[in-house]
């Protein structure tokens, strides 16, 4: 067991044999703690918190009661094997919030970037990547081997079905189901999720500029005309200038074995 002598741990706090406690950080009452945890710096568990496994988790990071992180894998297939939870600095995880280790089939690891808030409820399924500044509104079910892109945002109540991609900067309406690949900066909404257009909000926040705005809507209009992959094929090789569109062509492009949610021709 490696604590450092200005952590506080609450007495009423179990951390096992071999876990390490970094500098700064503040164990609150009715916690456990595994023996193969790690603690970056200044991380805060509120209390009645588990982690356990082979989870790491990153400075700055705020987890609240009742959350459990590291638990083993929701799928049939696993059989001990060791596999990971690492999640990144400074996130906001609260309330019943769950997140599971990887399996063996799935590459080994669950991953978390920096800076997302995990609201009440949500769950990250095993061996998910989840980028940077991502927001899992209230009870959203992420299912396993999804990745979630940077800046997205996925609305309360909703489902992402295994194996589906969400490309960075798209936003998920609640009460969605998504069942198929989210392009960068969509907008997709509906109890079978549709694409509504583009995440123009998002856009602007991240101060996006307008020509950018606009190749982006001219290329969503054409793939909502045409034969989406052939569509995307031939703006691929017209060589587009604009960065959002070929971040947007090459997510549709790249590997995956699902469909997409594509825009809607109105």
């Amino acid at each position: 067991m490696a604590i450092d002598p200005t952590a506080e741990i609450h007495a009423s706090s179990i951390v096992e044999e071999g876990a390490v406690i970094g500098p700064g950080c503040k164990i609150g009452p009715f916690c456990l703690i595994g023996s193969e945890v790690v603690l970056a710096a200044n991380v805060t568990l509120k209390s009645h918190i588990v982690v356990t496994g082979a989870t790491e988790i990153g400075e700055g990071t705020e987890v609240f009661p009742f959350a459990s992180l590291g638990q083993i894998p929701q799928d049939l297939k696993f059989k001990g094997e060791k596999t990971r939870l690492v999640i990144g600095k400074r996130n906001r995880i609260r309330e019943y919030v769950t997140m599971n280790t990887g399996t063996e089939g799935g590459g080994g690891l669950t991953k978390v970037g920096d800076d997302g808030l995990f609201m009440s409820s949500c769950h990250v399924g095993h061996d998910c990547i989840i980028g940077d500044r991502v927001i899992l509104v209230n009870s959203v079910a992420v299912a396993g081997h999804c990745h979630i892109d940077d800046d997205a945002i996925v609305g309360g109540l909703s489902g992402v079905h295994q194996w589906v991609r969400i490309g960075r900067g798209a936003m998920i309406g609640a009460l969605s189901m998504v069942a198929a690949d989210v392009m960068p900066n969509a907008l997709v909404a509906g109890p079978r999720a549709q694409v509504e257009g583009m995440n123009l909000v998002g856009l602007r926040r991240r101060g996006t500029d307008r020509t950018e705005i606009n190749a982006l809507r001219d290329l969503y209009k054409a793939l909502g005309e045409g034969n989406f992959r052939e569509v995307a094929r031939e703006h691929n090789e017209a060589g587009p200038e604009s960065e959002l569109v070929r971040e947007v062509l090459d997510f549709i492009l790249g590997p995956s074995d699902r469909s997409f949610l594509t825009p809607q021709h109105k």
